[in-house]
């Protein structure tokens, strides 16, 4: 499996052993909105401010395609639906592996939502990427989510925690999740998951120091690093939001130090 380890290596940083990941896939499913109307642009930006990987769909991968400039791990995203659907949860499966090894992913992710009418297809799509996936030794990252009509909460760690172990059960190498609001909930899914966590980064928030300290939280509790869109390439300046997502999730030391510190309380 030499191949995927070194796949991993182009989405995660070699030192640091964490990731931080720009998902532009949202085009799809809520249309052309602001940032990523110049996809090389953005690109660019979060490249140069340090992001490990971005996520697009493979129709934007000439349109992002910049030539020049620092070096990003490429995700294609293999699933979608739209807001204008009848059922927004139910995604369906709109490119396969193969094309993307020709597209030139470095990985594939796939999104789920657990709690859905649709569950049991997304699953089943889940379980067939990661088959596909792992003969060709592609990494993949599952995007779970709970939602549904039984879901009160999608922030509830007893449902973060199971959806993670769902993907990492499934085969996939990299769960994305939804952060659950504290350091400490958030330490149990990450105890609960044999495979990298990293947490999406939500609706856009309206300020940076929210987003941070989410960030903090989540390194403090082991996450693998983050995976923040629209506040990322919405923000004013997406180069420097990176920059400070990066020295946070990339500076380790401080970090483990603070979940020491957080053991010995608990």
């Amino acid at each position: 499996m030499i191949g995927k380890k070194i796949r991993m290596e182009r989405i995660m940083d070699r030192n640091s052993g964490k990731t931080v990941i720009v998902p532009m896939d949202h085009g799809v499913t809520i249309g052309p909105v602001a940032g990523l109307i110049n996809m090389q642009e953005t690109i660019n930006a979060v490249a140069t401010g340090g992001a490990n990987a971005i996520i697009l769909h493979k129709g934007l991968i000439e349109a992002g395609h910049r030539r020049k400039g620092r070096d990003v791990g490429l995700i294609i995203h293999l699933s979608a639906s739209t807001q204008m659907a009848p059922d927004p949860n139910s995604k369906t499966m709109v490119c396969t592996v193969e094309e993307a090894i020709k597209l030139g992913a470095d990985a594939v992710s796939i999104h789920v939502n657990l709690g859905s009418e649709d569950e049991r297809s997304m699953l089943e799509d889940l379980g067939r990427v990661a088959k596909v996936a792992s003969e060709w030794g592609m990494p993949l990252l599952a995007m779970m989510y709970t939602r549904g009509p039984k879901v009160k909460s999608e922030y509830d760690v007893k449902l973060v925690k199971h959806a993670a172990r769902v993907g990492a059960e499934l085969g996939a190498d990299i769960i994305k999740v939804v952060y659950t609001g504290s350091a400490e909930s958030f330490r149990e899914v990450v105890e609960g998951c044999f495979v990298p966590v990293v947490i999406a980064g939500g609706e856009k928030m309206g300020n940076d120091e929210d987003i941070i300290e989410m960030v903090k939280g989540a390194m403090v509790a082991g996450a693998a690093g983050v995976s923040i869109g629209r506040n990322v390439f919405q923000h004013k300046d997406p180069e420097r939001m990176v920059q400070k997502i990066c020295r946070i999730v990339h500076n380790t030391a401080v970090f483990e130090e603070k979940l020491r510190k957080l053991e010995v309380k608990a």
